[in-house]
């Protein structure tokens, strides 16, 4: 079977945490153990780096030897060699049943996109209005809310195609699982003949759903610290959906930044695969799989109520 694995940033620095490396690769071991059942079958993983390439931007805000900033599209493909080492090292050292190649991937998107102009990925720490008053006015950041405390968006377009997909299948093909389109894919665009990169970070889901399409994948997860999608969500009568169609997913309201791309995603897969996807716990990634955990999305509908809102 061939599944395709989205992880967020967020799993590897959780809401808080300082962002050494050694507590994210504390968080690191453990998504290689939660995913390790999962590398019998042929495994594309695709990760988050929201926090990591916020980290990088702030690093280079502030080197005084710099004369200016690097720009997201070079900082989003150092977190794909960082996070793609340190997963697929942990991969192997907790007994993977494949050998996990990861490779440098770009991601194509339209200069035209809308995207470009209503940010919405949030990258980096959060602030209390007082801190990111002067970054707004000194940096000229756009900034957000995100669970009462504010941080910095940036541009994410639509993925449009991902370059490096036949080296990807070629990989599949001889035995090996990928980690690839890390932080979404380095963001590029198609100019003189040839591409050129873009100051934006690309949803990590929606890459992750290309792949899974073009790639003809069995079944596309997006495992986060939630599990899975809420009916009355913030309520005491709270409960997990265990089953949404496509038709019921969609006609929900869910937030930009966060849930809002995983169920567009999900639709997108299984409407056109008509595959089941599904969106659960990563430490729970096998269950997940196996439609023992989670919600999972299918063509055909439910019975039940479907939830109004969600948590990011």
């Amino acid at each position: 079977m061939r599944v395709v694995v989205a992880i967020g940033g967020n799993a590897l620095l959780e809401r808080g945490e300082r962002p050494d490396a050694r507590i994210q690769l504390r968080h690191v071991h453990a998504a290689a153990r939660a995913l390790a059942p999962l590398t019998e079958h042929e495994l594309i993983i695709v990760h988050g780096n929201g926090p990591q390439v916020g980290m990088l931007a702030l690093e280079s805000e502030a080197d005084s030897s710099l004369s200016e900033p690097y720009p997201l599209d070079a900082l989003v493909a150092q977190t794909q060699g960082m996070i793609g080492y340190w997963l697929s090292q942990a991969l192997d050292n907790a007994g993977g049943r494949r050998p996990t190649r990861t490779l440098l991937t770009r991601t194509e998107v339209d200069a035209r996109d809308p995207g470009f102009h209503r940010p919405t990925k949030f990258i980096g720490p959060g602030y209390e209005a007082g801190a990111a008053t002067p970054l707004i006015a000194q940096r000229h950041w756009r900034m957000a809310d995100d669970g009462g405390r504010l941080r910095r968006v940036v541009p994410s377009p639509a993925p449009v195609a991902v370059p490096e997909i036949e080296v990807i299948d070629l990989l599949l093909q001889h035995g090996q699982n990928v980690i690839c389109a890390g932080g979404g894919g380095t963001a590029v665009v198609r100019a003189d003949g040839g591409y050129a990169g873009v100051e934006a970070v690309v949803d990590k889901d929606l890459v992750a759903a290309h792949l899974a399409i073009e790639l003809r994948a069995d079944r596309l997860l997006l495992l986060t610290d939630v599990d899975g999608v809420y009916a009355e969500f913030g309520t005491p009568r709270a409960r997990l959906i265990r089953h949404l169609s496509c038709a019921e997913l969609a006609a929900l309201s869910l937030p930009d930044g966060s849930m809002g791309p995983k169920a567009e995603a999900c639709r997108e897969f299984t409407a056109l695969t008509q595959n089941p996807s599904a969106i659960g716990a990563l430490t729970a990634a096998e269950a997940v799989l196996a439609g023992a955990a989670g919600t999972r999305i299918s063509t055909t509908r439910c019975s039940g109520p479907a939830p109004a809102h969600q948590p990011s």
